[in-house]
């Protein structure tokens, strides 16, 4: 762990509808690398990313960040409408470049996603894989300080997830922080230098990704990734 992490939260709590999401959440995450957080569903997962990002304001706790840009990826990506070359663009706005480099970036983040033939296309006919993809590209543009990910191949096929992976891995081998909520634990094993297990709104395991996958500690860690934690956490919040 950097001795200044990227993210820091502490004893962060949230209650939405009546229902606590986050319990005092304690959470460090490296300045460099790839962090995953994984748990069950209801574990508060996506909305720790709306907190760090600040789409959510808890209700008690600290959340620091170090300075830098921010990009979101969401699992419904965020998209208007308008051409795909124009959702890209939106990403660069407020980073004043010229009118070359603009064009630059933009034509080199929809290269790398395979999406070149269709800059001119309308976001809004895409599927929803392809929209995942143009999302991603325009984080990509962006080459932010702190990427933001909820389940960023859960509606796409084999080789789009194999291109978007290999795209996620290239933005942290270039010095960008990942945060990654991800179900797919093989995507995690793949990805994540670090994993953190989310349960009931707490941090409830933290390690090098082998280690927590292959060998929890905590009973909560274990339960989860037998496939047990799931139904125990959904028979609860019935």
């Amino acid at each position: 762990m950097s001795a200044t992490p990227a993210i820091h939260l502490d004893g962060v709590s949230l209650a939405l509808a009546g229902r606590v999401i986050l319990d005092r959440l304690d959470l460090d995450v490296a300045a460099h690398g790839i962090t995953a957080l994984i748990g069950p569903n209801g574990a508060g997962k996506s909305v720790t990313l709306r907190v760090i990002d600040g789409l959510l304001r808890p209700d008690s706790g600290t959340v620091r960040l170090t300075p830098g840009r921010r990009a979101f990826v969401f699992q419904r990506p965020a998209l208007v409408r308008a051409s795909v070359s124009a959702n890209v663009a939106l990403g660069l706005v407020s980073l004043k470049l010229s009118r070359r480099e603009r064009a630059e970036r933009i034509a080199a983040a929809l290269a790398r996603v395979g999406l070149s033939e269709r800059a001119n296309d309308a976001a809004t006919r895409f599927s929803g894989g392809e929209q995942q993809r143009l999302a991603l590209a325009r984080a990509w543009a962006m080459q932010p300080d702190l990427l933001l990910l909820d389940e960023p191949t859960a509606s796409l096929d084999p080789a789009a997830t194999e291109t978007i992976e290999s795209l996620i891995a290239e933005m942290a081998r270039a010095g960008t922080t990942v945060l990654l909520v991800s179900h797919n634990l093989g995507q995690v094993a793949r990805l994540a230098d670090e994993t953190v297990v989310l349960a009931a709104g707490r941090a409830v395991e933290r390690g090098p990704t082998r280690a927590v996958l292959f060998s929890p500690r905590t009973p909560e860690a274990r339960a989860y990734l037998t496939g047990e934690l799931p139904w125990t956490s959904f028979a609860a919040a019935s």
